[in-house]
């Protein structure tokens, strides 16, 4: 497949399908026995009688045991399994690029350049989501990117888009059922070397001063293991630490070459927002970008 085909991102494997009950033998029949040695009839006939019963009792447990075996958990009444939370993302695939550009990542591309539009990157809505109608998955402008922070640190953090000015700013926001607002802004600099001097100026992977609009105070997330899962992108997760304010924030930054990712997850509420699915996004987003 050329690098101007659409590539698939692999799917997780779909899990293994039940196997089909098994038939129960039937029972043979038992040697015979020298008339000489044979029990009274009516030994005989207690002995059957316990021979059927235990036959009956063991077919009834073991056609059970093959029933909840070959059915799924949730059919079974006390050993439904909940899901882990998991958001219903579409089949995800990589775009197309421009005639002789390389994917970034590669040999062919020592600058880690990403030439696909910007905006075919972003990680689609999940099912169920209502769209953000202002984050359309199109062009924003870096006053709705600095929007995301603390007022007190949008003054810094506007000059550092001056001195390391992105060249695009696209973004995709939705809103869950469970009211759960998330965002994705993705900003592309002219060269590697700019994304990461603002990499550096933001202080990830060390104390991460600046402090998400609306969230009180953020911490390293301790449960994120996934920071080199997809080759080429580094993620730093982070969370709001308790107790929250009116909502509980979870935030990541995903460096991959030229292109910074700010992925956030909001939940009003006193509930936090939920780790799984946001880890998911963080996951599934930083495979776009790899």
């Amino acid at each position: 497949m050329s690098e101007q085909q659409t590539a698939a991102v692999p799917a997780p494997a779909e899990p293994a399908v039940p196997a089909e009950p098994v038939e129960v033998p039937e029972p043979t029949a038992a040697p015979a026995v020298p008339e000489a040695s044979r029990p009274p009839r009516r030994a005989l006939r207690a002995v059957a009688r316990w021979t059927v019963a235990l036959l009956v009792f063991g077919g009834l447990g073991t056609g059970t045991a093959l029933a909840i075996t070959s059915a799924e958990r949730t059919d079974v009444p006390g050993l439904a399994t909940e899901s882990d939370g998991r958001w219903d993302y579409p089949k995800l695939s990589l775009p197309a690029l421009p005639a002789g550009a390389p994917r970034p990542f590669t040999d062919a591309n020592t600058a880690e350049i990403h030439h696909a539009d910007l905006r075919k990157l972003l990680l689609p809505a999940p099912a169920g989501s209502t769209p953000d109608k202002a984050l359309d998955g199109g062009w924003v402008k870096q006053e709705r990117f600095l929007a995301e922070y603390a007022a007190e640190d949008r003054e810094e953090l506007a000059q550092l888009l001056v001195d390391a000015p992105p060249r695009h700013i696209a973004a995709r926001g939705w809103t869950m059922p469970d009211g759960t607002r998330a965002r994705i802004y993705l900003l592309r600099f002219n060269s590697t070397a700019f994304a990461t001097h603002m990499r550096d100026e933001l202080n990830l992977g060390t104390t991460m001063q600046r402090t998400p609009a609306g969230a009180e105070e953020t911490a390293f997330d301790t449960t994120w293991t996934f920071s080199r899962a997809v080759k080429g992108v580094a993620s730093y997760v982070l969370t709001e630490k308790a107790p929250h304010g009116a909502a509980h924030t979870r935030l990541a930054y995903s460096g991959a070459g030229d292109t910074l990712a700010l992925i956030v997850h909001e939940r009003p509420g006193k509930k936090e927002a939920a780790r799984i699915p946001f880890q998911q996004t963080v996951i599934l987003q930083n495979q776009l970008l790899g």
